[in-house]
């Protein structure tokens, strides 16, 4: 059995999430402490008792996101022993999940981890102003239908695909009447549904440009240790241990397509037959399915899904 391990990105987030492994765990509650003394902020208590709106925040959500994955990794190292290094052949993450995927195979050390998410996600946010931009998921559409949507939607303005997330589901990012005018030319072009998404900046693509700048910055300050795991890039699908190249791809990811569904099909192509979404929510896991049905997928975020997955390792 080859195993993957997957980290979750921004819209999983909920109000509550981390406190059942926060209960059961001192090692989960550790992490958490780490995150707040890093961040210099209650991120935890956010985390526990909202408000959602608050925690939604793009500086907010992408670091709680990383706390959830990273405290389901150190429960199973430090309480289930089970090292990661020793149970996957891969990692990979959805957009700011390449950083928890990182963390857990230790290139990033968690406080890094999190000031750079924080940075990343403050930086994202100020790339556009709020009402600029926006993002939509073109269902039943492929690549191809999208970057051509993507194309004559732009009119001058930036529109692009963002997310690959899987067959059928394409999401384009860019100025907001561009993207309008793409779900408008989606519906006459055969695309089963077009839903222009709750987000508060167009992420991925080319208005992002000030972010990458940003995190270019961070990065080059940034201490990386050669991950334990080779780490699946988002932006070319293929396995990368190099710090200095992955230095690189991260600041490309700003402005760059997450090819999701190429990654997951990468990591199978490579001989993964198993892959485990680790933090909140199940998004990734059900990605996986759509992508891949030979794959066996699952999630564990929660005490009992930890300890059923360490049985099995």
């Amino acid at each position: 059995m080859a195993r993957a391990f997957v980290f979750p990105g921004q819209g999983s987030q909920t109000v509550g999430m981390g406190q059942a492994l926060a209960e059961a765990f001192p090692a989960a509650r550790e992490l958490f402490e780490e995150v707040d003394e890093a961040l210099k902020q209650r991120l935890s208590k956010l985390m526990r008792e909202g408000p959602e709106s608050e925690l939604t925040l793009t500086e907010n959500a992408q670091p709680a996101l990383m706390a959830v994955s990273l405290a389901a990794v150190r429960v199973l190292e430090r309480e289930l022993g089970c090292r990661l290094a020793d149970s996957a052949t891969y990692v990979a993450g959805h957009s700011l999940g390449e950083y928890s995927a990182l963390a857990a195979a230790g290139a990033f050390q968690v406080a890094d981890a999190a000031r750079l998410l924080k940075r990343r996600g403050r930086a994202m946010q100020r790339a556009v102003p709020v009402g600029e931009g926006a993002m939509a998921a073109l269902i039943g559409a492929d690549l191809e239908q999208a970057e051509a949507i993507a194309k004559d939607a732009a009119q001058g303005e930036i529109c692009a695909p963002a997310n690959d997330n899987a067959p059928g589901q394409v999401v384009v990012s860019g100025h907001k009447a561009a993207v309008e005018r793409a779900v408008a030319l989606a519906a006459g072009r055969g695309i089963k549904r077009s839903v222009m998404l709750p987000v508060s900046a167009p992420f991925h693509c080319a208005l992002m440009k000030p972010a990458a700048d940003e995190m270019a910055e961070a990065l080059a300050e940034a201490k990386m240790l050669p991950p334990a795991v080779p780490v699946v890039a988002n932006v070319t699908a293929a396995p990368v241990k190099d710090p200095e190249s992955i230095r690189r791809l991260l600041v490309e990811q700003v402005t760059a397509l997450v090819r999701w569904r190429e990654s997951v099909l990468a990591m199978k192509a490579a001989g993964v037959d198993t892959i485990v979404e680790l933090g909140a929510g199940k998004v990734l896991s059900g990605l996986v399915k759509r992508i891949d049905r030979d794959i066996a997928a699952s999630s564990a975020g929660t005490p009992e899904e930890l300890e059923a997955l360490a049985r099995g390792l």
